[in-house]
Parts: C-alpha cells; sequence; structure tokens
C-alpha cells in the first residue's frame, strides 16, 4: 500500500478517530496524541490493512481501546468525558445561549451515564455510525447495542425534561 493510497482510506475518518479520542479523554492534546498514535499503529500496520472488511470501524475500536488504556494509566487519573462536537451556526444570540445551555446539559448527563450508554451514544447519535458497525467495535452483540442506546436516551430525555420542567407548576 503506497502512502497515498493510505491516505486516501485512512483520512475519511480521521476527523471520526479524534472526535471519539476526545469525547472520551476530553483533553485536546491527548485526543490528538491519541489520533496520532492509532494514525501511526496504521500506518505501520498498511499490509494488514486490506485484510480488514471496516478499516474505520477497526480505528475506532483501536481508538476506544487505546484512550481506555490512557484513562486506566496513572498518568489520566484527571481525565474525564465531555461532549465538544456542538457548531454554532449564525442565529440570534437570545437561540444561540438556549442552545448551547441545552448541550451543555446534555453533555452533563452524558457524562453521567453508564460507559457502555455513553460510547454507544457518542459512535451512534454523534458520529453515525450504524448498529452493526457498533457492535463490532464494542464487542457486543445488536440487541444489547439496542438496549444500550434505548436506556442511554431515555435517561437523557427524563432528566432533560425534569432540568427544564424544574420549577414549573
Amino acid at each position: 500500500m503506497t502512502q497515498q493510497e493510505f491516505l486516501n482510506t485512512v483520512m475519511p475518518f480521521k476527523d471520526k478517530v479524534y472526535r471519539l479520542a476526545k469525547r472520551l479523554l476530553v483533553s485536546t492534546e491527548e485526543a490528538e496524541d491519541a489520533t496520532q498514535e492509532v494514525l501511526l499503529k496504521l500506518w505501520n500496520n498498511k499490509k494488514k490493512i486490506q485484510e480488514y472488511k471496516n478499516v474505520e470501524a477497526f480505528s475506532m475500536t483501536m481508538t476506544k481501546n487505546f484512550c481506555f488504556d490512557k484513562l486506566k494509566s496513572k498518568q489520566a487519573q484527571n481525565l474525564k468525558i465531555v461532549h465538544s462536537n456542538y457548531e454554532e451556526k449564525n442565529l440570534p444570540l437570545q437561540k444561540q445561549v438556549e442552545l448551547h445551555d441545552s448541550v451543555s446539559w446534555v453533555s452533563k448527563i452524558i457524562e453521567e451515564l453508564p460507559e457502555q450508554q455513553r460510547m454507544v451514544i457518542q459512535l451512534r447519535d454523534i458520529e453515525g455510525y450504524d448498529f452493526n458497525e457498533i457492535a463490532d467495535m464494542l464487542d457486543m452483540n445488536n440487541t444489547a447495542v439496542r438496549v444500550s442506546l434505548s436506556r442511554a436516551r431515555k435517561t437523557i430525555r427524563e432528566k432533560l425534561t425534569n432540568t427544564h420542567n424544574y420549577g414549573i407548576k
């Protein structure tokens, strides 16, 4: 595999690798390091890369495992999960504040979810992977992925509803 073939294969999903790393590691620098490490591992194994039926899913699994290892290390005791993929558009200030507030609440709620639910939400609702890909990445069956996603969404919905209805009676 030539350098150009490698780049053509890997570049379309490089940002997804980064976003997953950022979700898990919080720190921009840590996420950049993790992304670089995953891409380096892929480059070092470029001869085997064509053996994988889904290089993107394989890369996401590598990213997840690398980040979990990093989180388990003593250096990373202060890292936590956050969501920062929200992009503001040219909206009136009031609407921007409302949207930012909602995204902040959702981020806080996602942070409190069990690890598996956080991963499923990230991969399905933020990165847009299908259930089969998520099942492969997280070594789960499809039913477990669907149940985990359903529970995560239900928890988010309930907590958001309780938050926004607080004080309204």
